[in-house]
């Protein structure tokens, strides 16, 4: 080979290599995070959403510096409402993109999915979404709400004078591990409030199901024996038939009060809710809420949604997942910087104790032991332009019962996170 040719080669080479170095280098200085999100199929509703805010939030991070002088990597896979899937893909995320926490899932039957393998590998899941409780895992940081930062009040209002004082319950849920939970629960609670089981009705509708003609037909019959109320366990994207016929059939709030675990500002973005005012939903955060830290996280998210141009910016909405997402990708953040460290057993130890000022207008507090958030209680009306209008809270956030007290033998579950539990 020639001189030149010679020189040429090399300077390629070393070029390649400083390259090839550079990137290496610019791998080792980020973090990667896993966003595991049904971005299709019947949940992809209410889970899109919730990737875009992770991603959000990610951005904020990077834009401040990051965790511990590195940027967040966001890694997003799409379990597409498949639950086995959702097993696969939190494997594939903690084994091959080796990511250091995962922000994910909706439904407790893609929880219950994921839980044994991020068991197996020590991973660390942080769940957004309210959901029915009997589980405390330490690889779990659960900053949704428990039953009885949710479920219970939500009850305990409709039987209040205030609420209505219903003395019957409609208990209308999807067919699988979160209704079913809950609604043991409410029934054992109802039942200590000496309410018959002639006076309870459950019905149970697989994921997906369209036709509630008929379900809303017998609503407006039981109703008929006494002060009756809806309590919705409906997940994804049935929610939109349910209440389009709640609206068709003209069952209204002051007849019979639907309040819903599972609505939220998303989930109506597509209806038509002046049929639908005076209905309700209970959660830990209202897009409406009042105060300069939700100022801010609304105008950021619309800004966001606009900037990025995410269907249906225009109209966008934030909603209680949401918030709890951005709550937990911020507490996780905190408690790397103060481990000053990703490693899990490492950020799981400085996650106790942890708090963060929240668009709820609380600081809420990550329990010491039982890896749940301490949370204010809200119940919000519709509005006819599809936001909420709280109309009963807590003073002071709630610490998380994540053994609810109404399923027997719990008083002898520990109270700390344990695997297998």
């Amino acid at each position: 080979m020639k001189r030149r040719s010679l020189i040429k080669a090399f300077t390629l080479s070393a070029s390649i290599a400083a390259m090839g170095l550079s990137w290496s280098i610019q791998a080792a200085e980020t973090i990667k995070v896993g966003i595991l999100h049904s971005l299709s199929g019947t949940m992809a509703i209410s889970e899109t959403s919730l990737k875009d805010m992770a991603l959000m939030t990610i951005e904020q991070i990077n834009a401040k510096g990051g965790v511990n002088g590195k940027l967040l990597e966001p890694v997003v896979v799409d379990p597409a409402s498949n639950w086995p899937l959702f097993a696969e893909k939190s494997r594939q995320l903690l084994t091959q993109d080796k990511v250091a926490v995962v922000f994910g899932c909706w439904t407790s039957v893609s929880r219950k999915s994921v839980l044994p393998v991020f068991e197996e590998l020590n991973g660390l899941l942080f769940y957004p979404v309210q959901y029915e409780g009997e589980e405390m895992s330490p690889n779990v940081f659960y900053t949704g709400a428990a039953p009885n930062q949710q479920a219970i009040p939500a009850v305990e209002y409709l039987m209040s004078e205030d609420g209505g004082s219903a003395q019957r319950f409609f208990l209308l849920g999807t067919d699988y591990v979160y209704p079913r939970t809950t609604n043991k629960i409410l029934r054992a609670f109802l039942h200590s409030k000496g309410v018959a089981d002639k006076d309870i009705e459950e019905v149970y509708t697989p994921f997906g199901h369209s036709d509630y003609q008929t379900i809303v037909a017998n609503i407006k019959k039981f109703s008929a024996g006494g002060k009756t109320a809806v309590i919705s366990t409906v997940n994804g994207d049935s929610n939109v038939p349910f209440y389009k016929e709640l609206a068709n059939q003209g069952l209204k709030a002051t007849d019979v009060p639907v309040v819903a675990f599972s609505v939220g500002e998303e989930e109506l973005r597509g209806i038509d809710t002046k049929p639908l005012v005076g209905h309700l939903a209970a959660w830990n955060y209202f897009e409406s809420v009042d105060n300069p830290v939700n100022q801010k996280f609304v105008a950021d998210w619309k800004a966001y949604a606009k900037a990025k141009n995410l269907p249906g910016a225009d109209k966008a909405v934030t909603n209680d997942p949401m918030e709890a997402t951005y709550v937990g990708i911020h507490m996780w953040a905190q408690a790397a910087e103060k481990a000053k460290s990703t490693d899990v057993d490492k950020v799981r130890e400085a996650l106790a104790g942890q708090s963060f000022k929240a668009p709820s207008g609380f600081t809420l507090t990550m329990d010491k032991t039982n890896h749940h958030l301490h949370k204010p209680v809200m119940i919000g009306e519709i509005q006819d332009d599809g936001q909420f209008s709280v109309v009963w809270e807590t003073e002071q956030p709630l610490r998380a019962q994540p053994w609810s007290p109404f399923i027997p033998g719990n008083d002898k579950r520990p109270d700390y996170a344990v695997k297998g539990n």
